[in-house]
């Protein structure tokens, strides 16, 4: 697994700078959050980590070595699951596989083993258009599994699910996450979500995004969404990002 650190990061779009300062680092095998107001550079920063934006001052390092370009180790999953409507569920899952040269039985093997890790057993021939929001995105976790990557990079997965959905999928990927130990961060607008998901929730303000608050979070699992902690950290990530709770 990876150690992943933005060290002193700016960054800015022309005149518009949108983060500010940025220090945090997520350990080996932990699963952080980012949350903060729209535009404030939650995705800019996780881009940085899946090396597909740079910082315009600072670093961002990847085990203590600067990130410079996409690599199969770190992948990246959207809210939209960017399946291609036209394959079928094993065609999607399996094409990183066919495009590093590995063997249809061997594809086939692997493809099977991920689709059950994720609950997805006998839809391999299913399409897209077959499957509900929830198994779509799905599919495209399964996309990015079967590459065995150390970090998961998590945009909004869940954003565009209904709510009874996004409850479901999001103990799925715990019980994912707790099965392989990967490295994983996730960006979510849904503070109950990085409560009930992460290790450590990172609090950014509003452009320029600036780390406000690292939570560290000792509450065990499963967590109680109603319980008096979990409440209390909702209050004061709440109180943090000037919303109010009633």
């Amino acid at each position: 697994m990876q150690t992943l650190e933005l060290r002193g990061v700016n960054k800015s779009f022309g005149s518009l700078q949108v983060l500010k300062d940025i220090n945090l680092t997520i350990g080996k095998g932990e699963f952080a959050a980012i949350v903060g107001p729209s535009g404030c550079g939650k995705s800019t920063a996780l881009r940085m980590f899946a090396g597909l934006e740079f910082p315009s001052e600072g670093e961002a390092l990847a085990d203590g070595e600067s990130i410079t370009k996409p690599a199969p180790n770190r992948m990246l999953i959207f809210q939209e699951h960017a399946l291609y409507p036209w394959s079928t569920v094993e065609d999607n899952v399996g094409l990183g596989l066919e495009l590093a040269g590995i063997g249809k039985a061997e594809r086939r093997e692997r493809i099977n083993a991920v689709l059950e890790k994720v609950n997805l057993s006998g839809f391999n021939k299913y399409y897209p258009s077959q499957l509900s929001g929830g198994m779509r995105q799905r599919v495209a976790i399964a996309r990015a599994l079967i590459m065995d990557p150390d970090v998961l990079l998590l945009d909004e997965p869940y954003g565009a699910l209904d709510a009874m959905t996004r409850l479901t999928m999001q103990n799925e990927l715990l019980r994912l996450w707790q099965g392989t130990g990967k490295t994983m961060l996730l960006i979510t607008h849904d503070i109950d979500e990085a409560l009930y998901l992460a290790d450590k929730v990172y609090v950014m303000s509003a452009r320029p995004g600036q780390v406000v608050r690292t939570i560290d979070l000792a509450m065990p699992r499963p967590r109680n969404r109603n319980g008096e902690e979990f409440a209390a950290h909702r209050r004061e990530i709440m109180n943090l990002l000037g919303l109010d709770e009633g």
